[in-house]
């Protein structure tokens, strides 16, 4: 198979207005990813698979990441001269800057050639922002593997994949709120769902346990 280096370029040639970045992967598994541009995916997507020499017609999975809102420091070193002894060495003044990384919602598609036998081929979608820009489009109408791996995204994660036949949560229910697999979810202090709550869970549950009624205070002849 092409390397991903190969591919990006085939597929800048085939996209000119495409915007398609190689992401490095240091760790052990070494596997890099192209990160798609949301107006593009679709029909990069499309191409992938219907390509002669790719045929990637299988996602196997889907998966979601959180990336909150990061706060970088950055340094700046400059040289600066002594005035009052121009003999002496200058020296090395560093500057440190904070800015604020904004955070995004991240989806992963790991594709393979079932004919080719070859893969994966990684891609990669970032939503705007985490709260108001959280769309992007859905493979699932290119791989119908994604369309339940979509919808546990969406239910999770909360990012909206435009164009899937099917967007509804599939994990939790229809009234439930927030997006427990968000790096910044609280979870509840009640668990009213728990059969038997114990050891740290007990103790929040009972923050919202009844007051005992008034016939056990007074049992035993304790007022």
């Amino acid at each position: 198979m092409e390397t991903l280096e190969q591919i990006r370029e085939r597929l800048l040639a085939r996209f000119p207005g495409a915007t398609v970045t190689l992401i490095a992967n240091t760790a052990a598994a070494d596997q890099p990813s192209l990160l798609l541009d949301a107006a593009h995916a679709r029909a990069i997507a499309e191409w992938l698979r219907d390509d002669a020499e790719l045929r990637l017609d299988y996602c196997s999975n889907v998966t979601g990441v959180d990336w909150p809102d990061k706060e970088i420091v950055e340094t700046v070193k400059t040289t600066v001269a002594d005035p009052a002894n121009p003999e002496a060495p200058p020296k090395v003044v560093e500057t440190k800057t904070k800015r604020l990384q904004p955070g995004y919602l991240e989806v992963v598609y790991h594709l393979y050639s079932m004919s080719k036998k070859h893969g994966p081929v990684i891609l990669r979608l970032r939503t705007g922002n985490r709260t108001d820009q959280v769309t992007v489009p859905s493979l699932t109408p290119v791989w119908r593997a994604a369309e339940f791996q979509e919808r546990e995204v969406f239910d999770l994660y909360g990012v909206v994949f435009e164009g899937h036949p099917d967007l509804r949560r599939i994990l939790m229910w229809d009234q439930f709120k927030d997006h427990p697999m968000r790096k910044d979810y609280v979870s509840p202090d009640d668990f009213e769902w728990e059969p038997t709550p114990h050891g740290e869970v007990l103790e929040r549950a009972k923050k919202h346990y009844p007051p005992p009624p008034a016939a056990a205070m007074n049992e035993g002849g304790t007022a």
